[in-house]
């Protein structure tokens, strides 16, 4: 079976640089809480300084010791995760109800499809990416780091069916901080990124394949 595509008008990709995540939550909040239902779509790619971010329902016992990183709660999905320098963060505030009436199941698809826009970006580099049953996010694929994540995943899907939050993959970081933390609420969990895998890729360069694969996965493009 097909995943299923949406189709809605192509999104403004917004480059927003060097960003403190507390500014980036706040502005993505401020821009749903304000759209209308003919608001274009818009993808916001940033780099975060380091930052601790938890989920809804995260454990705050999974941060084991920030060393000084700040940590801050968040509405989205998910467990606690890292978010550094060197790291492709993209958010993506839709509105899923152009998708269809559905939006529960369509939300579920959405996912899907984010994950598999990022399993596209790295196959685009020659790294084989894969998801885990029951733990959202990206993993390698196969190797000496086999089962590793390489790219995590968290969104908030609002009752309207707009969403905030997003995706981030790893592309050349000092991974140090994930070793502070149980990633996304497992012990142990390995964490690494492109140049670990042997990529040197600049980071605008993956940040802009990964936005065009969202774009062309998700059916966005006009």
């Amino acid at each position: 079976m097909n995943d299923h595509v949406f189709v809605t008008p192509a999104p403004a990709v917004r480059h927003r640089g060097v960003e403190d995540y507390e500014q980036s939550f706040a502005a993505m909040r401020s821009f749903t809480d304000a759209r209308r239902s003919d608001t274009p779509d818009e993808l916001w790619i940033v780099e975060h300084p380091p930052v601790f971010t938890l989920g809804l329902g995260a454990d705050t016992s999974h941060v084991k010791d920030a060393h000084g990183i700040p940590v801050v709660q968040t509405d989205r999905g998910g467990e606690v995760t890292f978010h550094g320098p060197g790291q492709v963060v993209i958010y993506l505030l839709m509105d899923l109800r152009r998708g269809g009436p559905q939006s529960r199941v369509l939300a579920k698809e959405f996912v899907r499809n984010i994950e598999q826009a990022v399993i596209d970006t790295l196959a685009a580099y020659n790294l084989a990416g894969e998801r885990k049953p029951g733990a959202p996010g990206i993993y390698v694929a196969s190797g000496t780091h086999q089962g590793a994540k390489i790219a995590a995943l968290g969104l908030k899907v609002r009752g309207s069916g707009c969403t905030y939050h997003g995706v981030s993959l790893n592309v050349a970081m000092d991974l140090t901080p994930f070793s502070w933390i149980n990633p996304c609420g497992y012990e142990g969990l390995e964490t690494v990124d492109m140049k670990t895998l042997g990529v040197d890729a600049p980071l605008a360069d993956v940040q802009n394949a990964l936005a065009r694969k969202l774009i062309e996965r998700l059916n966005l493009a006009s």
